[in-house]
């Protein structure tokens, strides 16, 4: 069995991953949030 070396490898990608998670989950929350406030004033 190979050594493992905390922190030693490449997570460049993950992080990449990551960033576009949150990216998208924050600009979903902003179109809905607009959504919702759109809805509110206008549909009645």
């Amino acid at each position: 069995m190979a050594e493992h070396k905390h922190g030693s490898m490449d997570i460049s990608v993950q992080e990449k991953t990551f960033d576009g998670f949150i990216t998208f989950t924050i600009r979903s929350l902003i179109v809905i949030f607009a959504l919702c406030v759109f809805l509110a004033v206008f549909a009645s």
